[in-house]
């Protein structure tokens, strides 16, 4: 067929809701065209290009020995009541009723649906492990549908499950599907970037989102080039040289951290292996904290860290120079049980940033941030208003873990006034291995404490 004769109806006016250049080429070169909001029609153009990628992730899908099978897009209700899910999912769901008035529903996912079929089916362990894997329509109800074919409600997805006999086996299973993501994101001309990210309504405890750097994207990221340069092709599809292969990406993808400008901060550096705590306060030099390694030279706006078990109570009416007892082997803080943290004032020009020591355990790397010997709560007090936070237990890496403290710690609220924390950064350094915590405000009236 001639390229002149190929259906492509080419536009020069854009639709309003066209804002990234993605969408605005893909209408104007007449590859798609919008049904209604987040639905559209792939033309002659478009699905040829979506026929050629489709290609590419079966051909990676085949190579670690996946197999192809297609299920319906509408399910019933009653296997996703059975797995508690029908109610869980929320509005995305498209729930419909049959002429015999039967719940349905338009597939959003097929978890349910493929546990249904193998259950079923299997009969022997000698048959596992199993990965399936198919390519099919799915419908989201996005309350927010954007960015063309990125965020829309009806989306073509390849999806995979595998059934194995042991965890050691599913993870073995996870290491080929990791690699085979990554060979197609080659093949695509594409670099991802994988990062451990929250399991969602599915469960589990391993879970990895591929990031693709561009400007139309929702979240800052920083990326060291070295990621880059992790070649696919001297890994095998050996069951060693596929855990060896997972283990070194996150080892580069936790170089990423966000962005932030304001408030507390926490910093991870791989070099020294240690952790940087900051405030975004100004302050004076304060005595030197042995559970960070923070000398005397060091500014804080009264910034304290360490380790201890505090009641409810003790947290509301803790004093800003009391101390901290205790030691968290995971981000290397508390090494003595008698350090005592002294009070700073601000000061109005100088940044307060106070180091912590090289942590413990190397976070660039993925570990499970557990519950044991409570491994996950900290006692936080910012600038007078205490609470006590908890960090999901599940896997992070050191930049990961910077987040969820910097989140928990902002909305901690004062529950005489109402106020909330707001404003602190928590960063973490990955060449030095430690965290920095930074508050929003300044003067000496602005302090932090975590222990």
């Amino acid at each position: 067929m001639y390229l002149s004769k190929l259906f492509i109806p080419i536009t020069k006016d854009l639709p309003a809701e066209a804002k990234i250049k993605s969408h605005q080429l893909m209408l104007r070169t007449g590859m798609i065209k919008q049904s209604s909001a987040g639905i559209y029609s792939w033309l002659p153009l478009g699905f040829k290009v979506m026929k050629k990628i489709e290609q590419i992730v079966r051909e990676e899908q085949n190579a670690i020995d996946a197999q192809e099978m297609l299920m319906p897009t509408i399910q019933s209700s009653e296997i996703w009541k059975e797995s508690g899910r029908y109610d869980d999912y929320g509005e995305e769901m498209l729930r419909i009723k049959d002429r015999q008035g039967r719940e349905m529903l338009y597939g959003p996912t097929n978890e349910e649906l493929i546990t249904d079929v193998f259950r079923s089916s299997i009969k022997s362990y000698k048959s596992l492990p199993q990965i399936l894997y198919h390519i099919q329509w799915k419908f989201r109800d996005e309350i927010r549908p954007r960015f063309g074919v990125m965020r829309c409600k009806e989306f073509y997805m390849k999806d995979a499950y595998s059934f194995d006999l042991t965890e050691d086996e599913a993870k073995k299973s996870y290491n080929k599907m990791f690699f085979s993501y990554l060979k197609t994101f080659e093949r695509l001309g594409l670099k991802a970037i994988p990062m451990a990210a929250d399991t969602g309504p599915i469960g589990g405890d391993l879970s990895h989102e591929f990031i693709i750097l561009a400007e139309t994207g929702e979240s800052q990221i920083y990326a060291d080039k070295r990621i880059f340069q992790i070649d696919l092709n001297k890994y095998e599809g050996t069951d060693s040289s596929l855990s060896q292969m997972r283990t070194r990406a996150p080892e580069s993808a936790a170089e990423i951290a966000a962005d932030k400008s304001f408030g507390i901060s926490a910093q991870y550096n791989s070099d020294t292996k240690s952790f940087t705590f900051s405030s975004g306060t100004t302050g004076e030099e304060i005595a030197a904290n042995g559970a960070l390694g923070v000398t005397s030279d060091q500014k804080a706006s009264f910034i304290q860290v360490g380790r201890t078990a505090l009641t409810n109570e003790e947290i509301l009416t803790s004093q800003s120079n009391a101390d901290f007892l205790g030691d968290n082997l995971l981000i290397g803080i508390g090494a003595t049980a008698d350090t005592v943290f002294t009070n700073a004032t601000g000061l109005r020009s100088q940044p307060a940033i106070s180091e912590g020591a090289t942590a413990r355990e190397d976070l660039t790397e993925v570990f499970r941030l557990g519950t044991d010997n409570n491994e996950n709560i900290f006692n936080v007090s910012v600038n007078g208003i205490n609470g006590l936070i908890e960090i999901p237990s599940q896997f992070y890496v050191g930049s990961t873990l910077a987040e969820a403290l910097e989140e928990r710690i902002n909305n901690i609220v004062d529950p005489d006034t109402g106020e909330t924390v707001g404003g602190v950064t928590v960063k973490y350094n990955s060449s030095t291995n430690n965290f920095t915590f930074t508050t929003g405000t300044s003067g000496s009236d602005s302090t932090i404490c975590i222990d």
